[in-house]
C-alpha cells in the first residue's frame, strides 16, 4: 500500500515536472512576448522575466524591441532638374507595440523595407542636386514623416532615417569641378582688382603728399638705394632726380636748319626739243608736174 503511494505520488511530480517544463518560458528584458491561445490573441503582453503558458493550448511569441539598423538599398532616379543619381539611405526603427506588430503586418521588417525604398525614389523626385548634396537635414525629416505615418499603425516607430551617399555620373562630376573651379577663378580675380584699387588709392594718396612734401620724394629715394645696397653690395646706385633731366632737356639747343627756297609763281621753263625730222622739202608746183608727164 505503501508503495503504490510512493509510485502515485512520484507520477504526480513527473506530471507536474513535465507540465512545468512545457508550460514555463523566459522572456529576455529587450524582449516582449505575446501569447495566442487557440489563434486569438491572449490578455496582455508578456512582461520579461519567467511566465507559463498552457501547453498545447498557447503559443507564445517574442517580439525584439531594441532599435533595428536598416540599410535601404541603394535606389537611382531622376530629380527635379532632371540628373540621374543613385542615392542609398539607412532607416533605425523599433517596435513600440509587440501586439500590434504581430497582428496588423505579416513581417514589419519587409514592410519597412519596401516602404523606405519607395519614400527614398519619391524624394528623389521631388528634390534638386543641390538639395540632396548640401540640404540633407531637411530630406531626411521629410523622409521619416512619410515612413513614419504609415508605420505608426504598425506597431513601429521610426527613430532616424540617414541619407548616406549620393552618387553621380562621371560628367557630372567634371562638370560640378569645373563649375567650382570658375567660381574660384572668379573670386581670384576679384580680389585681385579689390586689392588694385585699394593701392592705387594708396598711391594717389602718396603721390598728393609728396607734391605738397618734395622732400619725401628725396626721402623715398634714399631708401630705395639702401634696400639696393643691402642686396647686392657690388651695386653701386647714383641716383639722378628727375627735374634734372627736364632741365637739361629744355636747356639744350635745336640744330639749324637751312632756309627753304621761295615758292615762284611762274611754271619752270620747258628744256628745249631737238628736231629730228630734218630740213622740210616744199611740194613742186602742179603745172611743172605736168610737163614732165608730157
Amino acid at each position: 500500500m505503501i508503495q503504490e503511494i510512493l509510485l502515485a505520488v512520484a507520477g504526480a511530480g513527473v506530471a507536474v515536472a513535465a507540465y512545468v517544463g512545457a508550460a514555463a518560458r523566459v522572456v529576455k528584458q529587450y524582449e516582449r512576448g505575446v501569447v495566442f491561445r487557440f489563434g486569438r490573441l491572449r490578455g496582455e503582453v508578456r512582461a520579461p522575466g519567467f511566465t507559463m503558458i498552457v501547453p498545447v493550448v498557447d503559443r507564445l511569441h517574442k517580439v525584439n524591441m531594441q532599435i533595428v539598423t536598416m540599410p535601404v538599398p541603394a535606389q537611382e532616379g531622376i530629380t527635379r532638374d532632371n540628373v540621374t543619381v543613385r542615392v542609398d539611405a539607412v532607416v533605425y526603427f523599433r517596435v513600440v507595440d509587440a501586439a500590434e506588430a504581430l497582428v496588423r503586418v505579416e513581417d514589419y521588417r519587409f514592410a519597412v523595407s519596401q516602404m523606405a525604398q519607395t519614400s527614398l525614389r519619391s524624394i528623389i523626385g521631388k528634390s534638386d542636386l543641390d538639395d540632396l548634396l548640401s540640404n540633407r537635414e531637411k530630406l531626411n525629416q521629410g523622409l521619416e514623416l512619410m515612413l513614419d505615418s504609415p508605420a505608426i499603425g504598425w506597431g513601429v516607430q521610426i527613430d532616424r532615417v540617414e541619407i548616406k551617399d549620393v552618387s553621380l555620373p562621371e560628367t557630372m562630376k567634371r562638370s560640378m569641378a569645373r563649375q567650382a573651379e570658375a567660381d574660384r577663378e572668379r573670386r581670384a580675380r576679384l580680389i585681385n582688382a579689390d586689392a588694385e584699387l585699394q593701392a592705387s588709392k594708396k598711391l594717389a594718396e602718396a603721390a598728393h603728399q609728396m607734391a605738397e612734401a618734395p622732400s619725401a620724394l628725396q626721402l623715398r629715394l634714399l631708401q630705395t638705394v639702401m634696400a639696393v645696397a643691402a642686396e647686392k653690395n657690388s651695386t653701386l646706385v647714383l641716383p639722378i632726380p628727375v627735374e634734372l633731366l627736364r632741365f637739361l632737356e629744355r636747356a639744350t639747343p635745336e640744330p639749324a636748319q637751312p632756309p627753304a627756297a621761295p615758292p615762284s609763281l611762274a611754271p619752270p621753263p620747258l628744256p628745249p626739243v631737238e628736231d629730228l625730222t630734218g630740213p622740210s622739202v616744199d611740194p613742186a608746183p602742179r603745172e611743172t608736174r605736168d610737163d614732165l608727164a608730157a
